[in-house]
């Protein structure tokens, strides 16, 4: 049980970290842009799609959530390295995730572009239809590799910072690195 509310408790506070970021990134869009905050949620959830959003939103959920066990744990339960493990993993999860996107934006374009027969009366909806697709392919590239780098490096260096705060302790060194 008490395991249980640990997981919980971690589990709260990694949401409140990602709901926290997701506010912040908002405020930061609305003051660099001149629409409001449910015209960019709009935006952004007609521009990626459900399914991107949901996958996305999930796997950096999971990345926090193993940075804030990370945190908790440290390196002295023998737990560190695995939930450092299972963060990175999320983290490249994401650099897939968007890359995947990408493909699939593209293939969909060329798929839309060979049913459809190109003369000049048309091929204004066809380039309507191509950029609309393109547009989603490239979208969850510029998103989705800049967020997994940021995943990776919070990550690797909460880990670092971890292994090196533990290290005078292990070497018989009085103090703190800091």
């Amino acid at each position: 049980m008490r395991a249980m509310l640990s997981f919980v408790g971690v589990g709260t506070r990694a949401l409140s970290y990602l709901l926290g970021s997701a506010v912040i990134v908002l405020a930061i869009a609305v003051m660099a842009t001149s629409l409001e905050a449910t015209d960019i949620a709009a935006w952004a959830w007609q521009a990626f799609g459900v399914t991107f959003l949901a996958l996305f939103a999930s796997l950096v959920f999971i990345t926090v959530l193993c940075w804030t066990r990370l945190q908790r744990a440290g390196n002295t339960d023998g737990h560190g390295e695995v939930w450092h493990e299972a963060g990175i993993h999320a983290a490249n999860g994401v650099a897939t995730l968007a890359l995947t996107y990408t493909l699939l934006g593209i293939s969909l374009g060329i798929g839309q572009l060979a049913h459809q027969e190109l003369t000049t009366a048309t091929v204004q909806a066809v380039i309507r239809g191509l950029t609309e697709q393109f547009s989603l392919a490239f979208l969850t590239t510029i998103v989705g590799l800049p967020t997994s780098a940021a995943l990776r490096a919070l990550m690797q260096v909460t880990y670092v910072r971890l292994a090196a705060s533990r290290m005078p302790t292990q070497l018989g060194i009085e103090g703190e690195l800091s």
